[in-house]
């Protein structure tokens, strides 16, 4: 898939976000960070991660541009917070207490852990999935392992592997 081009004055929207929430950080918590490398290549229906070792942001494209705002005042201090407290603290819960101070204490930013974002524009084709409890959709890739017997998922809720077809009310 090729990474569509973003506008210049997207991008430099959220080159100045990460920068603000960046010096943000420096200044409350007294001490100097470098500028993580933002890139613009995150798939699937992720807005983003954080690339702890690479000290990296990706971000999702078609959804920064469909998200613009959203991307500016959310995503981007979301992903900084997870490189900021693996810088403080080393590896700790991805969202867990660390990493809710420093989006709420530190960059004064809501901490949620996932986005609301439309998906019709970023999801594949999916598989149907069933439980004793709903119905599951996975994603090619997981369809693809399960076919070849390399994985197994099971259903959080009840706990179930999940068998592929179509769920019916019992």
């Amino acid at each position: 898939m090729k990474t569509p081009r973003l506008p210049i004055a997207l991008q430099q929207d959220v080159m100045r976000s990460l920068r603000h929430f960046l010096q943000l950080a420096s200044e409350r918590l007294a001490r100097t960070f470098d500028e993580p490398l933002l890139t613009y290549q995150q798939r699937g229906t992720a807005a983003g991660t954080a690339w702890l070792d690479k000290w990296e942001i990706r971000l999702n494209p078609l959804l920064l541009q469909e998200n613009p705002r959203a991307f500016v005042e959310e995503v981007v201090p979301h992903e900084l917070a997870h490189l900021l407290v693996w810088k403080i603290h080393g590896r700790v819960p991805p969202h867990g207490k660390e990493w809710k101070w420093m989006m709420e204490s530190v960059l004064g930013v809501p901490a949620r852990r996932t986005h609301t974002f439309a998906l019709t524009s970023v999801r594949t084709n999916t598989f149907p999935y069933r439980c004793d409890c709903q119905q599951h959709q996975l994603t090619v890739r997981r369809h693809n392992r399960v076919v070849r017997g390399e994985s197994e998922y099971r259903c959080v809720h009840c706990g179930m592997r999940l068998q592929p077809g179509e769920f019916t009310a019992r």
